[in-house]
């Protein structure tokens, strides 16, 4: 088997990307951070100083400063041609995460690199195809937020190698600490499989006037012991990540249950979509 993986980087610094190179540099790895341009790496980084300023002030963390200074935050790809493993954590649409990991393909010179998806839902298979190292290409799924949830989805596609497998297994469960679960290539995975129909169905209880939003959310948490309601998490995880998350279950398995409601559909348009933008299914 090759060597653990050292040095990693990350493509997107948004909510998920800079919580994974977070935790990657937390764990005493080499990070390099890749943005599509000067504003969004600015952003990046102001939101990894503030986490990590957070998590010294909680006492998590010894020195916020000794962590950032594993972390280089550029808006250039080529700087992750020495790569150990690379994270995609970029918008979930198809067509943009399969023209980056033929990018990624011509990139990445070491030939045991392994070529990683944080997506939620896109089958992994359609990402490697567009490889020449298909057998490297793996889904490793994070959850919001990344620095407190401790579990990952271990993705692998029929053409994955059992060795590339067993890295990324080494990397979250040995290098970050993080638990694993294994999941097949299929759309949604094991978590947003399962949850996503939940969060469709209080939607359409909301829609059809059933039930108030609060009242939704208060029966599922005083209720059923969630620890928020599923019209809060849908605001959480981003109403057009839902949205997104929906159309893909519904292309791959054609079941209603997964079809996005009108009301999902008219918000997303109108730029409601959750905590944010400040406004989804409640005021932030």
């Amino acid at each position: 088997m090759s060597a653990g993986v050292q040095d990693v980087g990350v493509v997107g610094c948004g909510l998920m990307g800079a919580g994974i190179a977070e935790v990657t540099a937390r764990a005493g790895l080499d990070v390099v951070v890749a943005e599509s341009s000067e504003a969004a790496a600015d952003a990046g980084r102001a939101r990894l100083e503030q986490s990590l300023t957070r998590a010294e002030s909680k006492g998590k963390i010894e020195s916020a400063a000794a962590v950032l200074e594993r972390i280089r935050v550029v808006t250039d790809l080529g700087e992750l041609a020495d790569r150990d493993l690379v994270v995609e954590a970029i918008v979930e649409d198809e067509s943009a995460k399969t023209d980056l990991f033929a990018r990624l393909d011509e990139i990445v010179t070491s030939p045991d690199a392994i070529l990683a998806s944080n997506t939620s839902s896109i089958p992994i298979m359609k990402l490697g195809v567009v490889t020449s190292r298909p057998a490297q290409v793996i889904g490793v799924h994070f959850f919001n937020p990344v620095p407190v949830l401790p579990l990952v989805e271990l993705v692998p596609s029929l053409l994955t190698s059992a060795e590339t497998t067993a890295r990324a297994r080494d990397f979250v469960e040995t290098s970050l600490g993080k638990q694993a679960i294994d999941s097949q290539d299929r759309a949604g995975f094991v978590v947003n499989a399962l949850l996503i129909p939940f969060v469709l169905s209080a939607i359409r209880m909301l829609e059809s006037g059933f039930a108030t939003a609060e009242d939704i959310d208060r029966g599922l948490v005083l209720g059923a012991a969630h620890p928020q309601g599923p019209l809060a998490l849908a605001d959480l995880i981003g109403l057009d990540t839902t949205k997104a998350v929906a159309e893909s279950l519904y292309e791959e398995f054609k079941e209603p249950l997964y079809a996005a409601p009108p009301l999902l559909n008219r918000m997303v348009d109108a730029g409601l979509l959750g905590r944010k933008t400040g406004r989804g299914f409640y005021t932030y």
